[in-house]
């Protein structure tokens, strides 16, 4: 069997035994949900709705603004008792929509399939339904399905190294609705006008390599490709080097390469969008660590309180230490228990103290082992050093902005250094200077 890699990274334990045979497990719809219209990168969608207007489950409440936005819909029927600031786990504060639940879960009665399955047609169901990146990167989805005429694409890549660690909501995706996955990469191969389809697994999920082998047996169109267990090895362009052996150029975008990556959880939505006329109001997502007594994996509608989503794990808020939405690599340590389930929310780990002492930074001592496990070639401790002095010019020229924010460097430091942090400060730094010079 060959195995498919990429260079660097590393291989931090994965912890998936936490959750991994934990079937997953629907969660009844919440009295009250705060729903953010900023949950997709891009432009926030613009409320349609105001305080005191009743609405049905599925009914948009954000319009998308632009091309690269994404439809927000109320995932629960019930009367909107708030519109304004409300919290957001990376943004702080951002416009949101809150709905008091009136208990029925009505849904609006536009829902409806797709009839004629075209290109067209189905990205107007994707772009429809909110559809964006269920990975956690949130892009919305239509948005990749409509590449520029000189950007031809020949193969669609379906991610399913689900490689953070203590995730397993795509795994169980795969065990339990493989067939939804493989329906939805047919619907995504039609709107991209293409043959060809390659869902990459790490190894450390045979079973499910053996239930989507399954499910492809004879065909052509869709490969199942085994991977390194190796992180991050569903980084977008790790992935699309270990299938294909292309590199996506520096500043570059997959389609320059001729693929277009989705997430199979995206895949999945894919599939109810277009064979249901479903809008995105729900996700899988995984509770794991060892401040819950009962990790899983939960499919739960977008603007459920994360308080509830822990509760249904059976959070001990008195052994947690710490509360990260994603995974440990790149998720978002949370201070409050008040933001919500977003679109890209694909885990809330609980952890106690021992497995988040932070041991004090210490100099660097040149090591090198920053560099040698970056997967995108760059000089990690150099960046941190040019960010820190603020040399904007210098983290232009050392590709600061070609940095993924996968971890991998100051996870791999004996120094202990911020390393990851250091680079996301550095590239706000060119944002904010490429922004001063558009104004």
């Amino acid at each position: 069997m060959k195995i498919f890699k990429f260079q660097g990274g590393t291989h931090p334990p994965d912890y998936k035994y936490f959750a991994k045979d934990i079937a997953i497990e629907t969660l009844p719809p919440p009295e009250k949900v705060t729903v953010p219209l900023a949950q997709h990168l891009g432009v926030p969608a613009d409320a349609t709705v105001k305080k005191g207007d009743n609405v049905k489950t599925g009914q948009i409440i954000g319009a998308a603004r632009g091309f690269i936005s994404a439809t927000v819909h109320s995932p629960i029927s019930g009367t909107v008792s708030f519109v304004g600031p409300v919290p957001h786990p990376v943004l702080g504060t951002v416009q949101g929509v809150e709905i008091t639940s009136d208990e029925n879960d009505e849904w609006v009665e536009n829902i409806k399939p797709v009839d004629e399955k075209s290109k067209d047609s189905i990205i107007k169901a994707v772009q429809d339904a909110g559809i964006v990146g269920m990975g956690g990167a949130t892009f919305p989805s239509h948005v990749k399905l409509q590449p520029p005429s000189d950007k031809p694409i020949s193969l669609l890549i379906l991610n399913a190294a689900e490689c953070e660690p203590f995730l397993t909501c795509d795994y169980r995706l795969m065990l339990e609705n493989g067939e939804k996955i493989i329906r939805g990469a047919e619907f995504l191969m039609t709107a991209l006008g293409i043959d060809k389809c390659v869902i990459g697994i790490e190894k450390n999920k045979p079973d499910a390599i053996v239930k989507l082998e399954q499910l492809t047996k004879g065909r052509d169109d869709i490969e199942i490709a085994t991977l390194r267990t190796w992180y991050p090895q569903g980084g977008e362009k790790q992935l699309i080097y270990a299938v294909t052996g292309k590199e996506v150029p520096s500043g570059g975008l997959p389609m320059d390469v001729g693929c277009v990556v989705h997430n199979v959880g995206t895949a999945a939505a894919v599939a109810e969008a277009v064979e249901e006329g479903k809008p995105l109001i729900e996700r899988i997502l995984t509770v794991s660590g060892d401040a819950v007594e009962r990790p899983g994996n939960f499919k739960v509608r977008i603007g459920t309180p994360i308080s509830e989503v822990l509760a249904a794990a059976g959070f001990d808020e008195e052994k947690c230490a710490k509360i990260i939405l994603g995974g440990p690599m790149t998720g978002f340590a949370q201070a409050k228990f008040n933001t919500s389930v977003m679109k890209g929310t694909s885990g809330i780990l609980a952890l106690t103290k021992k497995w988040v002492d932070e041991k004090p930074e210490s100099p660097c001592i040149r090591c090198g082992r920053c560099v040698a496990d970056c997967p995108m070639g760059l000089e990690p401790t150099v960046l941190e050093t040019l960010a820190m002095s603020r040399e904007v010019n210098g983290l232009i020229e050392y590709h600061a902005m070609d940095c993924i924010e996968c971890g991998s460097c100051s996870y791999v430091c004996p120094a202990n250094r911020s390393l990851v942090h250091a680079i996301k400060y550095g590239k706000g730094q060119i944002m904010a200077l490429r922004k001063a010079k558009k104004n």
